[in-house]
């Protein structure tokens, strides 16, 4: 079994994955990543050049590949449970899955604070990254999020290290 942190851009999934991994002594892997590396461009490459469904489409490939994983603490993209695909092939798979839950503000807070975000990162909507465009995005995400989830997390106010620390009871 494999624990999936699941929740929008900016939760710390990749953050808090790298270091519940090492906290738990199970490998790592990021879905985000394993797209790039895949696709050799970034995320905002391939959207500019391909559109949202060629990531989708490499995206779902990816999760396939990462729900047969054992052992892991894996973070997936943000969008990653807007396929059906994805979500069934993580839920057939009986992994922990945890939503990492934050407030709008403070995801748009760290989103900004985060140089390489508007380099590798395409906004969403014509909102272009606003809260705004976080709170209507989180409209269609979080119930996606809580249908897959076998636990949620508030990390508006926790550091990473504490966010691994509660975790660590979760999982």
């Amino acid at each position: 079994m494999s624990v999936y942190l699941v929740g929008y851009r900016g939760s710390g999934k990749t953050t808090i994955g790298r270091r519940l991994a090492d906290r738990l002594w199970l490998s790592f892997a990021d879905s985000d990543e394993r797209v790039i590396k895949e696709a050799g461009k970034s995320i905002r490459e391939i959207f500019d050049s391909h559109g949202e469904a060629a990531f989708r489409d490499l995206e779902a490939k990816i999760v396939a590949e990462l729900s047969q994983l054992s052992e892991h603490v894996i973070a997936l993209g943000g969008g990653a449970l807007l396929r059906d695909e994805n979500r069934e092939a993580l839920m057939k798979a009986e992994h922990k899955i945890v939503y990492l839950r934050c407030e709008p503000e403070e995801l748009h807070r760290r989103i900004q604070a985060d140089p390489q975000t508007a380099a590798n990162r395409p906004h969403l909507s014509p909102l272009g990254g606003s809260v705004d465009e976080i709170k209507n995005l989180l409209v269609e995400r979080e119930p996606l999020y809580r249908a897959c989830m076998t636990a949620e997390l508030d990390v508006t106010n926790l550091s990473p290290e504490e966010a691994v620390v509660r975790l660590g009871r979760l999982v």
